[in-house]
C-alpha cells in the first residue's frame, strides 16, 4: 500500500462547536478518522492542502496516508460537508482501511480508440450514459480509471460493463449488465430531413396558393364577361 499521498494533520483533542469554529477561522478543516478496531481520531487539516487535493480529481477513489502528529493512518475519503453559501469544506470523514479492506468506490470511465470506430467515422456520436462506475475492490487495488474501447463499434452499438476488462478482484456494485455508452446516429441527418420536409410543405402551400389565385382570377373574369 505504498506510493499514495501523505497529508499532515493536527490532533484535535477538544470537541464542541466553538472549538471547531475556531479552527475553521484559522483556515483549518476539521475531520475524523473512523473504522476498524481503533477508536475514532479527530483531526484538523490545513484548508489549502485539502483544496489542492480536491482540485486534482478522483479524491474519493484514492488512498491517503494521514500523519496525525506521528500517528499514521491509511484512509480513504468518504464524505465532505460544504458550506451552503461559500462552498468551503466544513468537515471531512476518512475511513480507516487495511490492505484487505473491501470498499465501494466510484471510478471514472476513460473512452479510447474512437478513431477505430466505424460508427463514429460515419458521423455517429458517442452518447455517454455513465461517466463513472461504482466498483467493489480492495483498498490496496483501487483502479485509477477503467477503459472502454470504441474499436469496431457501429452506429446503434453499445458498450456494457461486461465489455470492460476489470482488474482482478474488482467487480461492479450493480449486478445487471448495464450500459456505459452508445454510438448514436448523427443529429445532422435528422435536421436535414426536417429541413427537406419543411421545404416540401412550403412548396405545397405555394402551389395551393397559386391555384387558388388562378381560380379567383377566372371567377372575376367570368363576372366581367
Amino acid at each position: 500500500m505504498d506510493g499514495h499521498t501523505t497529508i499532515s494533520a493536527q490532533n484535535r483533542k477538544k470537541a464542541g462547536k466553538e472549538n471547531v469554529n475556531a479552527h475553521r477561522s484559522n483556515g483549518q478543516t476539521p475531520g475524523v478518522v473512523y473504522g476498524g478496531t481503533k477508536k475514532p481520531v479527530h483531526l484538523n487539516i490545513e484548508g489549502k492542502i485539502l483544496k489542492s487535493e480536491l482540485q486534482k480529481g478522483n479524491f474519493f477513489s484514492k488512498l491517503y496516508t494521514v500523519d496525525i502528529e506521528g500517528n499514521i493512518e491509511t484512509v480513504v475519503p468518504r464524505d465532505i460537508q460544504y458550506h451552503p453559501v461559500t462552498d468551503q469544506p466544513l468537515h471531512i470523514d476518512f475511513l480507516r482501511v487495511t490492505e484487505n479492506t473491501r470498499i465501494a468506490v466510484n471510478v471514472n470511465v476513460q473512452f479510447e480508440n474512437d478513431t477505430d470506430s466505424p460508427g463514429i467515422k460515419k458521423g455517429g456520436v458517442l452518447n455517454v450514459v455513465r461517466r463513472s462506475v461504482e466498483l467493489s475492490c480492495k483498498a490496496a487495488s483501487i483502479p485509477e480509471y477503467i477503459i472502454a474501447s470504441l474499436s469496431g463499434l457501429e452506429i446503434g452499438d453499445s458498450i456494457r460493463i461486461s465489455n470492460i476488462d476489470l482488474p482482478d478482484g474488482t467487480k461492479p456494485i450493480i449486478k445487471r449488465d448495464f450500459i456505459i455508452a452508445t454510438i448514436a446516429a448523427p443529429t445532422v441527418v435528422q435536421e436535414e430531413e426536417t429541413a427537406s420536409e419543411s421545404d416540401s410543405d412550403t412548396a405545397s402551400e405555394t402551389e395551393t396558393e397559386t391555384e387558388a389565385d388562378k381560380t379567383s382570377s377566372d371567377t372575376e373574369k367570368k363576372k366581367e364577361d
